[in-house]
């Protein structure tokens, strides 16, 4: 019969691989004369990716928004371009403090639990640490959720044949629905499309400000209209 480690120690083993990783990033960093690592190799570059990544993606909950935040971001800068470094390290760091404070949890239990909440903290948490672009992917894939959310409440289909239905078609079928007012639905409108130019890496269309009054507006939409 298998034992699983008490949650103290398994958090211990996380914490170890996510500080193992931010060291591997520490040190390079320090060879380099600015955040985009260029004096790399292509090759340095690559391992140091791999092993950020490789890190996030073992130790991130399966399905969590932190492990769909890193796709989002690998595939909106690019595996090999050097935003990625500094928004994977923000991800990691963002995971460390929630797993240091006790707040890791298993998907089951985030689904159970306040994850819209956990999420929006942490986009804070990389707003205030300069890491605007994926606080907005991150608040945006909260958004998206809790419409979905809200469409079940609804009666409403969220799936378009196989595939999910998208946030914005979604978003107009709740208000004809009258499951929030036409403000909001207008607010909706323009947090999503703040979520596809951060996911797009239109990242000169928006200020960190509109970021943070991003995250304060879906925070208080999530709060309103409650699932």
């Amino acid at each position: 019969m298998d034992h699983k480690p008490p949650m103290s120690d398994r958090n211990d083993v996380i914490l170890e691989q996510i500080d193992r990783a931010l060291k591997c990033y520490s040190e390079a960093r320090s060879k380099c004369t600015s955040d985009y690592l260029v004096e790399l190799s292509s090759i340095q570059r690559t391992e140091l990716m791999a092993i950020l990544a490789a890190t996030l993606e073992r130790v991130a909950p399966r399905g969590s928004r932190y492990a769909e935040a890193a796709d989002d971001v690998l595939r909106g800068v690019g595996f090999f371009q050097s935003q990625s470094f500094s928004y994977i390290v923000g991800l990691l760091k963002a995971l460390r403090a929630d797993c240091e404070s006790g707040l890791l949890r298993t998907l089951q239990e985030l689904i159970h639990g306040e994850i819209f909440g956990d999420f929006l903290e942490m986009a804070d948490y990389l707003v205030d640490e300069g890491f605007k672009d994926p606080a907005a992917v991150i608040a945006g894939g909260v958004l998206e959720e809790h419409l979905r959310v809200l469409g079940v409440k609804n009666n409403l289909p969220i799936v378009d044949g196989a595939k999910p239905k998208r946030a914005d078609r979604l978003n107009a079928e709740l208000g004809d629905a009258k499951a929030y007012s036409k403000l909001d639905q207008k607010n909706v409108v323009a947090w999503l499309d703040l979520r596809n130019k951060a996911a797009h890496g239109r990242y000169n269309e928006y200020t960190k400000e509109q970021v943070a009054l991003l995250i304060q507006g879906i925070r208080d939409f999530v709060s309103r209209n409650r699932a």
